[in-house]
């Protein structure tokens, strides 16, 4: 009775029509049910993905939260909205966690980390990743203060996952996953360029290695290497390849991970699909067809327990 809900960006869409969406998937039946259409018209429509559709989740305490590109948004189990929050320095924001109770927003475009006090319900640090070189330096400030980065995007950051062992940070231009002790930033362990939703999984890293279309699990001495290939389409299969104004979409975009019962890797990937990938029988199982609109690509997933 497994099911997971999945946000998805519409790459290249046009003003006026829907960006993206938020699913309700129903694996055992493989059904699908559309409960958010994102199709508001004050954003910034420049290439890419840009301000376009819902992108990280979390749950906490039967509500759930959703980020857009400047607005976390908060749903209870039948996604009526709750409430929204925006902050000055929340801009092109990606994949989001809880934490000890504080959500963690990675806000792209300021290179930062945001923390949202999930009993206050409100903002209450902020955490800049300064670069010089190959040097990374934290720097902390008040993101309720006029004080702050500038909005420059350097390193892209992605991805935000904490543990008892610190935060991780990755992004496209990060080089590869980031430790934060709370003292010091330093690299974890290096990975490809352009790897999305990177994390500590078992004894390494799970990652979307998005530029070789593919899902990796590398443990630490880089012992075991499990790649999981994203699923493919025929060209003739997919549809709107002639409505990407910005000609970025394509088919096999790996982005959105989350396990199922520690050794089921739930990843996606477009045109909107997910697939389960078992790391224990190094298999791919099943997979789900959202749309074959090649513009339409996964953002985050996240097992729903409702």
């Amino acid at each position: 009775m497994t099911k997971i809900i999945a946000t998805s960006v519409v790459r290249g869409s046009e003003q006026g029509h829907s960006h993206g969406g938020l699913f309700l998937i129903d694996l055992e039946n493989q059904a699908v049910n559309q409960k958010l259409d994102w199709n508001k018209i004050d954003i910034d429509w420049q290439g890419r993905g840009w301000d376009r559709g819902l992108r990280g989740m979390a749950i906490h305490n039967d509500t759930l939260y959703v980020v857009a590109s400047d607005e976390l948004f908060a749903y209870d189990p039948d996604f009526k909205l709750i409430n929204s929050w925006k902050n000055p320095f929340l801009k092109h924001c990606h994949e989001i966690c809880v934490y000890q109770g504080s959500l963690f927003i990675t806000s792209t475009g300021f290179d930062s980390i945001l923390a949202f006090d999930l009993t206050k319900q409100a903002f209450h640090w902020a955490l800049h990743i300064k670069t010089n070189g190959h040097q990374f330096a934290p720097v902390s400030f008040d993101p309720l203060g006029d004080k702050g980065p500038m909005l420059l995007n350097k390193l892209h950051i992605n991805n935000v996952h904490c543990n008892k062992n610190g935060m991780y940070i990755s992004g496209l231009n990060t080089g590869g996953l980031l430790h934060f002790s709370g003292k010091e930033v330093n690299m974890s362990v290096t990975l490809p360029a352009g790897t999305h939703n990177a994390q500590p999984f078992k004894n390494g890293v799970l990652f979307n290695d998005t530029k070789a279309n593919a899902v990796r699990y590398i443990s630490r001495n880089e012992e075991e290497d499990v790649s999981f290939a994203v699923p493919q389409f025929d060209l003739a299969d997919l549809t709107a390849t002639d409505l990407d104004a910005t000609q970025v979409a394509r088919a096999g975009f790996g982005r959105g991970l989350c396990m199922l019962d520690g050794d089921i890797i739930i990843a996606g990937s477009s045109p909107s699909t997910i697939a389960l990938h078992d790391l224990n029988q190094k298999i791919t199982g099943m997979t789900v067809t959202l749309t074959k609109d090649v513009r339409h690509a996964i953002h985050g997933l996240e097992i729903w327990p409702y």
